[in-house]
């Protein structure tokens, strides 16, 4: 087996490359190593490089390397509609780019990177905290494959003690990367200073956390072959056709679907499974607050309702079947409010609708009596629909007598042409709970708010009270 160890000069990397190096012959590896100059911090950086050549030479190995321009990588693209990366997500891309074209040259067969226990721990508290699925929750994977090679992770259950101890015993000495310290990038936090407190409550913290990642990542193997046995049987292609049968069309362009009385029989773990599962062949990832919204949708929804999600997907409801599509907010294209899309919102959650270029937040008041709120076990979930305002709509203003049309608000205020023809309303329990640019009496259980910097309709930009 031709493997190269991804070298970047500190302790992990040259302890991995060494306890390689002196057990080659026994596992029958034809050793390499590879570098990957990022083009950041400069001198320091050339010199990681020198390093590499003198450890890899002092061995006997062939070094591979590469030079990347992390900083301009990271940048966004206006001309292709790339968004703009941080400095780690680039790097680690580029890297990953790297080693599975050094693989698919066919110089390569496996990589090995010496990611640790430490680097497990730090992995899957980043997800945590980033609110990850179990998916992410699984960390750093022991192997990854793909046609052009293998990555594997040798070290994954030793601590960065254990190896640089290893590395004072050889007399063995390995770089520093001062970026490490910099604690602007999200890693190193978490590394220097949430860690160590965690730590002070529970020192066996970080192999409780890789523990959660080997947890983790068996029950999302069941999960995935459980979806790969279920979802032809429960997810429908196209259109359903008067008479019988289904008008499939190409791909996915006629969406997908699934009927909403085999969906409902279903355990909420699954619904939640297969929503996602479902989205992931438009290639989306729903996070919690859009599957919650869309299971809302198929599960309390009436038919004619519709949901805007990320890269352009859209849910429908119809009498039967929760209906998943790629399309376009027809609103932004100048179709009229008419053509305006309906949004479930989940209650507590939040929810992106940019035909109205805005991120809605609903949050349950401390206050709030009880309600229909789920609780998570599978109980029935009150939803808000956001809407385009319709004629016959009243609001109740605060401190005002009485209720008033919302086409006399919009009058008062002297909202006129596009802006009034798009101007959204959140309807709850069939109460007007929140208009756009008005104060409304405050709603007893839940607190309102909208972030107008997203979505498609500039038009709806302007500043507002709201």
């Amino acid at each position: 087996m031709r493997l190269a160890v991804a070298l970047s000069g500190g302790a992990d990397s040259v302890a991995l490359l060494r306890i390689l190096a002196e057990r080659r012959a026994e596992l029958g590896l034809v050793l390499h190593a590879a570098h990957l100059h990022h083009g950041l911090r400069g001198a320091e950086a050339d010199a990681d490089l020198e390093f590499c050549h003198a450890l890899a030479a002092k061995l006997g190995l062939l070094l591979h390397e590469a030079r990347v321009d992390t900083a301009t990588e990271a940048a966004a693209d206006p001309k292709s509609g790339k968004p703009a990366e941080t400095i780690e997500e680039a790097a680690r891309r580029l890297r990953y780019q790297w080693f599975w074209q050094l693989m698919g040259s066919g110089e390569i067969d496996v990589i090995a990177t010496a990611h640790t226990l430490d680097d497990q721990a730090e992995t899957v508290l980043a997800k945590f905290l980033r609110g990850a699925w179990t998916e992410g929750l699984s960390g750093i994977h022991p192997k990854l494959e793909k046609p052009e090679g293998s990555i594997v992770r040798p070290l994954l259950a030793a601590t960065h003690c254990e190896i640089e101890a290893y590395l004072r015993e050889l007399g063995q000495d390995w770089r520093e990367d001062t970026s490490n310290r910099n604690l602007t990038f999200t890693r190193n936090r978490i590394r220097h200073e949430l860690l160590p407190l965690l730590e002070s409550w529970n020192p066996q913290l970080r192999g409780h956390m890789a523990q959660m990642a080997a947890l983790a990542r068996g029950e999302e193997a069941w999960w995935q072959a459980e979806l790969v046995r279920l979802a032809p049987q429960l997810l429908l292609p196209g259109r359903p056709v008067r008479g019988g049968g289904r008008a499939a069309g190409s791909g996915l362009d006629s969406g997908l679907a699934i009927e909403v009385s085999r969906l409902g029989a279903l355990a909420p773990a699954m619904q939640r499974r297969l929503i996602r599962y479902a989205a992931d062949r438009f290639g989306t990832a729903l996070d919690f607050s859009a599957t919650e919204a869309v299971r809302a949708l198929a599960l309390d929804g009436r038919a004619g309702q519709k949901l805007a999600l990320p890269h352009g997907l859209r849910a429908e409801r119809t009498a039967r079947e929760l209906r998943l599509s790629i399309g376009h907010s027809l609103a932004s294209k100048g179709h009229g409010p008419e053509a305006a899309p309906v949004y479930v919102v989940a209650i507590p959650g939040e929810m992106d609708a940019p035909a109205f270029g805005i991120r809605l937040r609903i949050e349950v008041a401390a206050s709030a009596p009880p309600s229909g709120i789920s609780n998570g076990h599978g109980s029935k979930a009150k939803t808000g629909t956001l809407r385009n305002w319709k004629p016959g709509d009243r609001v109740r203003l605060r401190y005002s007598g009485g209720p008033r049309k919302v086409k006399e608000v919009l009058e008062r205020m002297r909202v006129t042409g596009t802006d009034r023809a798009l101007w959204p309303v959140l309807e709850i329990d069939g109460t007007i709970a929140w208009m756009r640019g008005v104060e409304l009496e405050p709603h007893p259980e839940f607190f309102i708010s909208a972030d107008f910097s997203c979505g498609e309709n500039p038009k709806t930009h302007s500043s507002s009270t709201a």
